[in-house]
């Protein structure tokens, strides 16, 4: 942010612009911190601001995601609880990464297994802390993601409403998650790299399944259909069309 402030001398006639100085000011750091424990919140943002940030609070899960799906823009980062009520934090995490909002998120946890670490990373937030922790240390932190690139790779291959996430080897089409088999997977991993192509049949059965494959199987169409059983489920149209002769094409929604 730049402000100009102009020196003026009084001349008996007129003003006198006598220089003009280019004031820089540093943009000051937003960020929303989502947390139900009061006191917390108050210790938090009270600290924050002393440190120069200007911080918003909000206590529930449900209007944390309505901020940030709103507001998202205004905030630099995301202090977020876990344990929230009427939405928990993960849950708000992973809305908002499948809004592709990209605003850095530092969890909250009490949680210190190594799997709820890893589960919390692949839904979206970008680091954590462990509750309780030094003040000290969380501003290193709010520092450290600062200095982060404002966009990084996506984990989510997406087509329409339909994510799929190559961390966590989920599927979800709009609100609803979908199971799939390994082989299921990475079937749909390589029809959704390669949307509106037309691919031949020859080349998934080479590329997802092992040299002993007998061509005159049906076992592509079987994982083919079963797919299609599974993301098209009271849809009109197939995302996966059949092209006659030569293979299967993964076509935007039409529904």
């Amino acid at each position: 942010m730049e402000k100009t402030k102009l020196i003026i001398a009084k001349n008996n006639a007129c003003d006198t612009i006598i220089s003009v100085v280019i004031i820089k000011q540093k943009k000051i750091m937003k960020i929303l911190i989502i947390e139900d424990e009061e006191n917390l919140a108050k210790l938090l943002k009270k600290g924050l601001e002393a440190e120069g940030y200007a911080v918003d609070h909000l206590a529930d899960g449900e209007a944390g995601q309505r901020r940030i799906e709103y507001n998202h823009k205004d905030y630099d980062l995301i202090i977020l609880d876990l344990m929230l009520p009427k939405k928990n934090g993960d849950e708000v995490c992973r809305e908002v990464r499948r809004m592709e909002i990209s605003t850095p998120i530092l969890v909250l946890t009490a949680r210190s297994d190594a799997e709820s670490k890893v589960v919390l990373l692949d839904t979206g937030a970008d680091d954590y802390m462990l509750k309780p922790f030094s003040f000290a240390e969380l501003l290193a932190r709010i520092r450290a993601l600062s200095r982060r690139p404002k966009i990084a790779l996506s984990s989510d291959l997406k087509i329409s409403d339909l994510v799929l996430n190559l961390n966590t080897k989920k599927l979800w089409r709009g609100k609803k998650e979908i199971k799939l088999t390994l082989k299921e997977f990475r079937l749909l991993e390589y029809f959704m790299r390669r949307p509106g192509q037309t691919i031949e049949r020859v080349n998934l059965t080479d590329n997802l399944w092992d040299f002993d494959y007998d061509s005159f199987s049906n076992t592509l169409d079987v994982y083919v259909n079963r797919l299609r059983n599974k993301i098209d489920t009271g849809r009109k149209n197939s995302l996966i069309e059949t092209v006659r002769g030569t293979g299967y094409r993964l076509a935007d929604d039409k529904n």
